[in-house]
């Protein structure tokens, strides 16, 4: 028996698919952080507090899509390979950043600062 290249490995459309949907979700979630970092920067009752949030929103948007491709790639090479994806931080480092960015603002807003 032939071990044949991965470049000529019939994956399972399925995982695929579901790989695709996977890089869906990570575009839906850097959509909506920059388009909320968007709206923080126009509509803040504080000019500096909105300017800085806003953007710091965009940039997790912008790195939260990034992270996505990096992700949707890796899960492409594995499926070829017939392995197991790499673990990875990155989303585990974004979701850190964003409860870290909500409970600055919640403390903004709780003593009134914002």
């Amino acid at each position: 028996m032939t071990q044949q290249a991965p470049d000529t490995i019939d994956p399972d459309v399925r995982f695929l698919l579901a790989n695709e949907r996977t890089l869906l979700a990570w575009i839906r979630t850097a959509v909506t952080l920059q388009a909320g970092g968007l709206a923080v920067t126009q509509l803040a009752a504080s000019a500096v507090f909105g300017q800085i949030f806003g953007a710091i929103a965009l940039l997790l948007g912008a790195w939260a899509g990034a992270i996505g491709y990096r992700r949707f790639r890796a899960v492409e090479r594995a499926i070829r390979n017939q392995r197991l994806p790499p673990a990875g931080r990155s989303p585990a480092l974004l979701i850190a950043a964003i409860v870290v960015l909500a409970l600055v603002l919640f403390v903004l807003v709780a003593v009134g600062a914002w």
